[in-house]
């Protein structure tokens, strides 16, 4: 048998044990409140694995791999960042939201975002904005998993990325629309385990081929250049400081992720909190630290591959039996899925929850819902196969927006602290725009204005951020007068 052929027999199977999962997960689905949050039931095990394979994706297994094979060390503060960013969101974030989301019988990020709005014309122009926001971050979002399943399809069975990124769409789309957050939260619990097992082993088997530690070691420093074997990259002085801080300012964007911050809403108890964090923590030292890991040693293997982000298949295809490596196969399709299905689901929501068509039609709930996340795959797929672009840098300009947009706001709303609706709905724009500016640069104004050897990624992260906050936090003309 071929391998080609062993792969494939894995990945229908694991796919059809997905769609099994969907179809006993809709029993369990009567309304809009559990297919978006799942009866508010959610255990520690299937919060915290579920919540991890969310928050990695494509971008974890092939694209922090690849950044980690371009840039060398300093690639790791990209695992120190996305740790800490983890860390706040369980233990300062997360009982919060689950109290507020209890309390309040909240379905949505943006119902959060909404606390303490009377005006009903305010609430439905902040409600508009956060689903619109929410849409085209998620068109960028989505468009990037059903990029890594075009990849995996086309390096496993030699189809164009047209067809692999149609199939991948498909078999999200099938399971997530038949048993929404049960679906989304118990094929995420099965794919982070996976993902995990794909962390351990292969690093582990590299590291075995390239000699042990010290064969590491000294294959790195052959192999790498200056740049690569410091901590700061290129840069020195303040710029490396502004650099380190830039790349770990990843760790902002994990407070507007709305596909994770219902994880959080859905939780059962504070029990149930307490025991997902340790899980989660083990599970992001081992997945983020593991595929940094195996970028570095990627580059002692392979130091002339052509792209940096197909080195898992690389180094899968080279180093494992076709069977294990028909599992680390479907370990990549795991994490594309488990993002790709926790974002439509969220950003079903935001069409049919946020802005009010379950309430019109309240006998249509999850009929609306349903077609509201058909409309999303659709907008992915154009995105994904008319404006091509890396999986990194895709991932990266969505999860960087949603952060500046949603962040900023949501710890205003956690610490109890009043708002007036124009500043919320100024921030949430202010902090999505300049996000998006920043990262585009257009005309490459902004480059040509800073100081050379600049970092962009400081302002793109960290200034987005901070421009909500201060329109939160700037005094207004009544407290001054005052």
């Amino acid at each position: 048998m071929s391998d080609s052929s062993i792969v494939l027999i894995t990945l229908i199977a694991y796919k059809l044990l997905l769609i099994g999962i969907g179809l006993w997960s809709q029993r369990r689905t009567h309304t809009s409140d559990d297919f978006f949050l799942g009866g508010r039931t959610l255990g520690p095990v299937v919060a915290a694995i579920s919540y991890s394979a969310s928050s990695s994706s494509a971008w974890t297994l092939l694209g922090m791999s690849g950044a980690a094979f371009v840039m060398g060390l300093s690639a790791l503060w990209l695992v120190a960042g996305s740790v800490s960013g983890m860390l706040v969101a369980w233990f300062w974030v997360a009982p919060r939201v689950q109290r507020l989301s209890h309390a309040h019988k909240l379905v949505t990020l943006t119902d959060l975002l909404m606390l303490g709005v009377e005006d009903p014309a305010w609430r439905r122009r902040i409600a508009r904005l956060s689903a619109g926001v929410i849409l085209l971050a998620f068109a960028f979002y989505v468009a990037a998993q059903f990029q890594g399943a075009g990849q995996t399809f086309a390096h496993t069975f030699g189809l164009s990325m047209t067809h692999s990124i149609i199939i991948g769409a498909l078999i999200i789309l099938v399971y997530t629309l038949l048993g929404g957050f049960w679906a989304v939260s118990l094929t995420d619990t099965l794919q982070g385990f996976l993902m995990a097992f794909a962390a351990l082993v292969l690093p582990l088997v590299a590291l075995q081929a390239a000699g042990g530690w010290t064969g590491f070691t000294d294959g790195l420093q052959a192999v790498s250049t200056a740049d690569q074997l410091r901590w700061s990259g290129r840069h020195a002085g303040l710029a490396a400081l502004g650099f380190v801080v830039g790349i770990a300012g990843i760790a902002f964007g994990t407070f507007g992720q709305p596909h994770l911050l219902v994880r959080f809403m859905a939780l059962r108890d504070d029990q149930a909190l307490r025991q997902a964090r340790w899980l989660t923590i083990a599970w992001f030292l081992l997945v983020f630290g593991g595929m940094a890991f195996l970028g570095l040693l990627g580059h002692v293997l392979i130091p002339d591959i052509d792209n940096p982000e197909s080195l898992f298949f690389a180094l899968t295809q080279q180093l494992l039996p076709p069977i294990l490596g028909a599992v680390l196969v479907a370990a990549v399709l795991s994490a594309i899925l488990s993002t790709a299905d926790s974002q439509l689901l969220v950003g079903a929501s935001a069409v049919a929850h946020d802005l009010g068509l379950t309430t019109r039609y309240p006998q249509r709930q999850l009929l609306i819902s349903r077609l509201s996340m058909l409309f999303l795959v659709v907008m992915a797929v154009l995105v994904s196969l008319l404006l091509p672009s890396s999986i990194f840098q895709r991932a990266l300009l969505a999860w960087t927006a949603l952060g500046a947009a949603f962040g900023p706001l949501l710890f205003w709303r956690i610490s109890g602290l009043r708002i007036s609706p124009p500043r919320a709905f100024a921030a949430i724009a202010a902090g999505f725009g300049s996000a998006v500016w920043c990262h585009f640069d257009p005309g490459q104004w902004l480059s040509g204005a800073l100081p050379s050897g600049f970092p962009m990624a400081l302002l793109e992260r960290l200034g987005s951020f901070a421009l909500g906050i201060l329109i939160l936090a700037y005094p207004s003309r009544e407290r001054r007068a005052a």
